[in-house]
């Protein structure tokens, strides 16, 4: 027996819905030839062109080296480009590519269409509640590391 039942376990319930949401994503950016990870450094350098993929791995909550692989991939598929930096030479600079804003558009055309059907199940106020109960979750947990 154990000290708590995991039906009670919040974060049981926050990896399955997760889970579930990256399913989705998934299945959805397929078409685009990349995983999720991959479409978020795309999503991400989209927004923040020039960034470090220290910084990048920050963004999108995985580890630098994660972040590595990630984009040695891209790069590959000649998605990104990656320049030493001006004045910090042991610092590379990650760009998309021409191709790589377009496949960016794709798998970003279908992912917002899982955040929209996510979003459709709830009224404005759950919305509202949801985001800030999820915040309210991640203060905390930060707070125990």
């Amino acid at each position: 027996m154990t000290s708590m039942p995991v039906e009670e376990r919040i974060g049981s319930h926050v990896k399955r819905a997760e889970q579930a949401l990256l399913g989705a994503k998934n299945a959805a950016v397929k078409p685009a030839a990349v995983t999720v990870p991959q479409y978020a450094a795309l999503l991400w350098l989209s927004e923040k062109p020039g960034i470090s993929a220290a910084a990048l791995a920050r963004l999108c909550g995985v580890t630098p080296p994660t972040m590595n692989t990630v984009l040695k991939n891209l790069q590959e598929r000649g998605l990104i480009e990656r320049t030493p930096h001006e004045l910090h030479r042991n610092v590379l600079e990650t760009r998309l590519t021409d191709e790589g804003r377009s496949v960016m558009e794709v798998a970003d055309t279908a992912a917002v269409s899982v955040e929209r059907r996510l979003a459709a199940a709830f009224t404005a106020q759950e919305r509202e509640q949801l985001i800030g109960l999820l915040g309210r979750c991640a203060e905390v947990l930060d707070g125990l590391r």
